[in-house]
């Protein structure tokens, strides 16, 4: 059996999508050695090609060349999924990005609608995403782009939203917006590759399938999370799209890029 590294997030959509190819509960000669890490800090990776899978952000294609091919399975895109960027009390975008913003990485989907929007986008700083929400609410920064369960809790820090960049992607486009999706390093052979796909594609219907069966696997890595918000994350990001991109997301990711 071949064994392959995977790099891919401890958010719960990740775990929830992947837990039966992590656990070997598909029939598959693939075995994973699962690596969970920001993405930011996988598209890092990418350009030094450490993981033979890894996820990546869309806005990291261009950057990482032909070190990684795209695969169909996996990738997290859709409608209603888009960043936002928030701030302190109610502004527009033009306001938010006039002052200090902190963005989750400079290679994220996030970042790249955001230079798309906000042609005077001024100044950035980079951390880490689930630190962006305590940066805007103590005034450390005037604005904040927040992606993953933060779009469900920024409320709860008394915060507004200044623009969702996914309405905005929507509105221009007219396609789902392309946040993510799975790679395999280039120098996998064509059968790998494709049974790496088939494996992936198998362990989103499993999940689809058995949803509580991830539970545990997404309750130890979803940090503080609320069951209420992991159920919210999964179900926004987890679908068709899941399954397979689709000709939308393939336009989509090829707008994007």
């Amino acid at each position: 059996m071949r064994e392959l590294t995977f790099g891919y997030s401890p958010c719960p959509n990740d775990t929830f999508a992947f837990h039966a190819l992590t656990f070997g509960l598909i029939n598959t000669p693939v075995r994973i050695t699962p690596v969970l890490l920001d993405i930011e800090e996988l598209n890092r990776r990418a350009h030094h090609s450490e993981f033979d899978l890894t996820k990546l952000s869309v806005g990291a294609f261009a950057g990482i060349g032909d070190r990684y091919t795209l695969l169909r399975s996996g990738a997290a895109l859709g409608h209603g999924v888009g960043p936002l960027v928030v701030t302190r009390t109610p502004m527009s975008l033009a306001e938010a990005v006039s002052g200090l913003v902190a963005i989750p990485g400079r290679e994220t989907t996030a970042y790249r609608l955001l230079r798309l929007a906000a042609q005077s986008l001024n100044q950035v700083v980079e951390m880490r995403y689930d630190r962006i929400l305590q940066a805007v609410s103590s005034g450390e920064v005037h604005a904040g782009l927040i992606i993953h369960e933060s779009r469900f809790t920024y409320a709860e820090h008394g915060l507004s939203k200044a623009i969702d960049l996914g309405d905005w992607w929507e509105r221009e486009t007219n396609l789902p917006v392309p946040l993510a999706g799975i790679c395999a390093r280039a120098d996998l052979d064509a059968d790998t590759v494709a049974e790496v796909e088939r494996a992936i594609r198998a362990s989103v219907q499993y999940a689809f399938d058995n949803p509580e069966a991830s539970r545990d696997y997404v309750r130890a890595n979803a940090q503080e999370m609320s069951d209420e918000v992991c159920a919210q994350h999964i179900a926004l990001y987890v679908n068709a799209h899941s399954l397979d991109i689709g000709d939308d997301g393939m336009r989509a990711i090829r707008r994007l890029g």
